[in-house]
């Protein structure tokens, strides 16, 4: 039978772990792009969290912070090799924002759609490094005994992301406009309106089709204006007869979710800057639509 002081450990265990939960949710989803990863690694640093001598640990929400990373880490790592086998692009899972805006963080860095899906590019430890200072702003010092790794290469591994997004991305615009230009483009892919589309997407957009193989997904990304608008006008006919639009929040950036029969048949989100649509992010797998479903549900 468990002494008083066994109790009482494990309920502060356990009231120090669910103080700390969104945050840690929160690193694991965006070093993973995945609902159900960062779950599982949720559920692995409670495990641990249960097993640790938790009298030597002075400070529990860095301690889970770093078991947590490290955890990702190791999954993202072997996450690559699995996804060489993924049909088509792989586009981050999407998450409904509304309850939690900044998912768990100190601000919403590192949340954006179109940002996850460049990051995974990054290789893994460089993903947390970026993640751990730009998302909770951990100081630079920290960073490095998280990944054990020095405080100088952890700069270097934060700056080598920036780098990385600043190139691939110009500066979003806001939630206002961002919508509008959406709306601009949702009414004209419904239609067909080649002239439309155009107006509205940059002259080097990429179109990107997350269905990994599932029939009417695109396994290759279509790039340049004239190509994406010709390609979504194309499918028009097809695609948006019978279905419903319903406007939604998807990481923090509203979004479109098409249902058909009750069934979710895909989330558009894009990326835009104040040239227009630089990036659409077409995520159709169901895998990926249902728990964000389910999150709207609830």
């Amino acid at each position: 039978m468990r002494n008083r002081d066994d109790a009482d450990s494990l309920d502060q265990a356990t009231r120090d772990f669910i103080s700390a939960r969104p945050q840690l949710f929160g690193i694991a989803y965006r070093v993973l792009g995945s609902v159900a990863e960062a779950e599982d690694i949720v559920q692995d640093a409670w495990l641990r969290w249960q097993n640790t001598n938790r009298a030597d640990v002075h400070e529990p929400a860095a301690f889970l912070a770093t078991v947590t990373a490290r955890l990702a880490i190791n999954v993202a790592q072997s996450a690559r090799v699995r996804r060489e086998s993924y049909v088509g692009p792989w586009i981050p899972e999407p998450v409904d924002t509304r309850a939690d805006p900044q998912l768990g963080a100190e601000r919403a860095e590192a949340l954006d759609l179109a940002v996850l899906f460049l990051l995974q590019k990054l290789n893994p430890v460089e993903r947390a490094a970026y993640v751990l200072r730009e998302a909770f702003d951990y100081p630079y010092k920290q960073i490095a005994e998280m990944l054990e790794t020095s405080e100088a290469n952890t700069r270097q591994l934060v700056s080598r992301a920036r780098k990385h997004l600043s190139s691939e991305r110009t500066e979003p615009v806001s939630s206002t406009a961002h919508r509008r230009l959406l709306e601009v483009f949702l009414a004209a892919a419904q239609t067909g309106d080649l002239s439309a589309l155009e107006n509205v997407l940059t002259e080097d957009v990429v179109s990107y089709t997350d269905g990994d193989g599932m029939r009417g997904a695109a396994r290759i990304p279509v790039v340049g204006r004239e190509h994406v608008a010709k390609f979504v006008a194309a499918f028009a006919p097809r695609f948006w007869p019978d279905t419903e639009v319903r406007w939604v929040e998807a990481n923090g950036r509203p979004a479109v979710l098409v249902t058909a029969g009750g069934n979710a048949s895909a989330l558009l989100s894009v990326e835009a800057s104040a040239r227009g649509i630089e990036r659409l992010l077409w995520v159709m797998n169901p895998a990926k639509l249902d728990p964000y479903v389910t999150s709207l549900q609830q």
